[in-house]
């Protein structure tokens, strides 16, 4: 295993385009109350005890904390954060390279936990269960164990995909959790924590302004910021009001719902060229130009969440509030979409 797909993270090491919007500590983390209070009592008490927090799962969305809370979990107990991903291990040997680095108390961070390959996953039970782990030496009638002693650890996992992490690694975990969704209030907080590290004057009616169009995360709340910011510098002499935060917005494209062109074109599509649906997902993904995997997994979730698409045995449709949005008027009784040669595939 390359030692670029392992990186010992420490507290100066974050990335140059969070510039330490991370925080470092729990009681810097804004929202998910109740994991926040779970994590509290759960670091405590291994501290009390003198040992590793037990293994973690955090699954949700991209962008809502996975990361940062896996290296507040590292900052609190005061050992070092290792951060991998699963396409990263393509061999067992992989896993024990990375293993066998592990000091005592230290976290190892799996991003994506759930592309692991079968035969590496395997190789984390022991590792997981018992603090061992098993090389075989040798091949065919020859090939022999060796039984590896492990320090004692924390493997935190995360995931987009719940459904695909098999059982048996599932349940290895101590504690599984799953991340939400922030309300608007939430996201100010954190838009204007932002702010004031970025240097960068606002006042809380731009700063909810960009919250509520943030999606929900973090992650796009923080990146609203930074583009607001460039507007505010070039044209709006640094500061960030209500009427300076909408109009950078609107410059980049970030409608009042906090649409952005690909999501506008899918419902575009739908309405306008397909009737309102229902249209498979292929022929709406070549429509806009974009993976299905894409339109899937990273634009039909909020549409779905705003109630401006519903997924059906026959394909997506707009709801009355897409047409709304897009100045329309929903047909009455909306027409099949016509046949398609690309319509064969998933709905």
């Amino acid at each position: 295993m390359r030692d670029e797909f392992l990186d010992p993270v420490a507290a100066a090491d974050e990335e140059v385009a969070e510039v330490g919007l991370r925080p470092r500590l729990l009681a810097e983390f804004v929202g998910q109350a109740e994991l926040r209070e779970h994590l509290q009592v759960m670091l405590e008490a291994a501290q009390r005890r003198g040992q590793p927090v037990d293994h973690l799962l955090f699954a949700g969305p991209p962008g809502l904390g996975k990361t940062t809370l896996a290296g507040i979990v590292a900052a609190e107990a005061g050992v070092t954060l290792h951060v991998t991903s699963g396409p990263a291990f393509e061999r067992q040997g992989d896993v024990a390279a990375v293993l066998t680095k592990l000091e005592p108390g230290d976290v190892l961070f799996i991003d994506e936990i759930h592309r692991l390959a079968r035969p590496v996953e395997e190789v984390l039970y022991p590792a997981m269960e018992d603090f061992q782990l098993d090389i075989v030496l040798g091949k065919g009638p020859a090939a022999r164990t060796l039984r590896l002693e492990l320090p004692r650890f924390t493997l935190i996992g995360a995931t987009t995909r719940t459904g695909l992490i098999t059982g048996p690694l599932r349940d290895r975990f101590g504690h599984v959790a799953r991340l939400e969704y922030y309300d608007p209030g939430e996201l100010q907080d954190i838009v204007t924590r932002a702010a004031d590290i970025l240097g960068v004057r606002i006042v809380p009616d731009g700063a909810y302004e960009i919250a509520r169009r943030a999606r929900g995360t973090p992650r796009i709340a923080n990146r609203l910021l930074r583009r607001v910011r460039d507007f505010a510098e070039v044209r709006a002499g640094g500061v960030i009001d209500l009427g300076v935060a909408k109009a950078g917005l609107a410059l980049f494209g970030v409608d009042e719902l906090g649409l952005d062109k690909v999501d506008r074109a899918i419902l575009d599509a739908l309405c306008r060229r397909f009737g309102g649906g229902p249209v498979g997902l292929s022929t709406l993904a070549i429509s806009v130009a974009e993976p299905t995997e894409t339109v899937e997994d990273v634009y039909e979730p909020f549409l779905i969440q705003r109630g401006m698409l519903i997924r059906t045995p026959r394909g997506r449709m707009a709801t009355a509030a897409a047409w709304h949005h897009l100045g329309l008027t929903a047909p009455a009784d909306p027409p099949p979409a016509a046949a398609s040669l690309f319509d064969d595939d998933r709905a």
